[in-house]
């Protein structure tokens, strides 16, 4: 098999993962093989109380899952991964120092014992409160994550969160085949099996309510049309690629925003209708891809987004401040992250000098100030 024909077969397999969750697993041991790593999963992580979950996984034995679910998703540098944007290839030495992440525990005693060294981790979407990622871990033998890691990741991780993103309006943990076409007639969600022309061969009953409320989109001569110009050109390329192949859909269309004309936001998400399980839905509607539409989630930078951006703080002193409102003094937090309090001193004099505070009292008053007056 050609390296093309692999990726393919790769993203084909990626995109059944939205209607069947029991192949996750099997899904991610081909995206590290193909990657280059060792160890894969599909996480979530909330920023408050940093508490982790993990999905799918490949490759972690299953007690150290519970190693960390019950005590080291604490120490892990993960928490500073919602800074970044959607779609970016992060290692760990992105996330914090890496001499410091050798000396903490949770290098040394959750790392280090499984032969890991690195990860190359892509943030698939994110909400004030938390973040869902994919992660992908590279053993000491194969060394730290490199150019040509970072490249693969970048050619499937757009694949990955189109179908997260449209598992998750699905909301099935599996789909038979045979019943695709009723189960997608249940869903709230607005549904549109279309041709490459964006000819409507099949909606459900959620899409004819939206295309008779003749809004943010509608049917013209049978044609699925959007409202927005913009939003209307990118589902017309990736209608006419889907079907070309799973591959050929590319990043296009992963969130394309619609908006109605009182203002109410909606977001389309495409799945390719080309193999693996969507293919008798094809066959059965001669149609090339189904369009999702719900209801955008207001999307908000949590407070502490908004500090890191408004004092320019690095991830890692994005981490010493939140540690210190947290737990409390030099101690407290040099033994939360496990590292040495000479390495929570310094990284405090910067918080200190970057924010214009002289006291940790100060800080706390400082990311009160940030705390939404809605929350609660």
């Amino acid at each position: 098999m050609s390296a093309d024909e692999r990726l393919s077969c790769l993203i084909g397999n990626i995109y059944d993962g939205a209607l069947d969750g029991t192949v996750w697993p099997d899904v991610l041991r081909e995206i590290a093989g193909f990657a280059g790593g060792q160890a894969a999963g599909l996480l979530s992580k909330d920023s408050v109380s940093k508490a982790g979950t993990a999905y799918h996984q490949h490759g972690v034995d299953p007690r150290y899952m519970q190693h960390y679910a019950a005590t080291f998703h604490k120490f892990d540098p993960m928490a500073a991964l919602h800074f970044f944007d959607v779609g970016q290839v992060v290692s760990i030495p992105e996330l914090v120092p890496f001499d410091e992440f050798c000396q903490g525990r949770f290098y040394r005693e959750w790392v280090k014992p499984q032969g890991w060294l690195d990860a190359a981790n892509v943030v698939l979407d994110k909400s004030v409160t938390s973040y869902a990622y994919l992660s992908i871990i590279r053993a000491e033998s194969a060394g730290m994550v490199d150019d040509e890691m970072r490249r693969r990741m970048s050619l499937i991780a757009p694949h990955v969160r189109r179908a997260v993103l449209i598992g998750r309006v699905i909301d099935l943990k599996t789909t038979e085949a045979a019943t695709l076409a009723d189960t997608l007639d249940g869903l709230s969600a607005a549904m549109f099996l279309v041709d490459a022309v964006g000819r409507v061969i099949h909606a459900n009953a959620a899409g004819h309510a939206v295309l008779g409320a003749d809004d943010y989109l509608r049917a013209a001569g049978g044609r699925l049309i959007a409202g927005d110009p913009h939003a209307n050109k990118v589902l017309r390329e990736v209608f006419a690629t889907a079907g070309e192949g799973d591959a050929a859909v590319g990043v296009k269309g992963i969130a394309v925003p619609l908006v109605a004309r009182g203002g109410e936001r909606h977001v389309a998400h495409v799945l390719p209708l080309t193999s693996g399980a969507r293919r008798r839905a094809r066959a059965a509607y001669a149609a090339v891809a189904a369009l999702f539409v719900h209801k955008a989630s207001l999307d908000t930078p949590s407070p502490p987004e908004v500090i890191a951006r408004s004092y320019s703080l690095t991830p890692t002193e994005l981490r010493i401040l939140l540690a210190v409102v947290e737990v409390g003094g030099v101690p407290e937090v040099a033994e939360a992250l496990g590292v040495s309090s000479e390495t929570i001193k310094t990284h405090l004099g910067r918080v200190y000098a970057k924010t214009g505070t002289h006291r940790q009292a100060d800080l706390v008053k400082l990311v009160a100030g940030f705390s939404s007056p809605l929350a609660g």
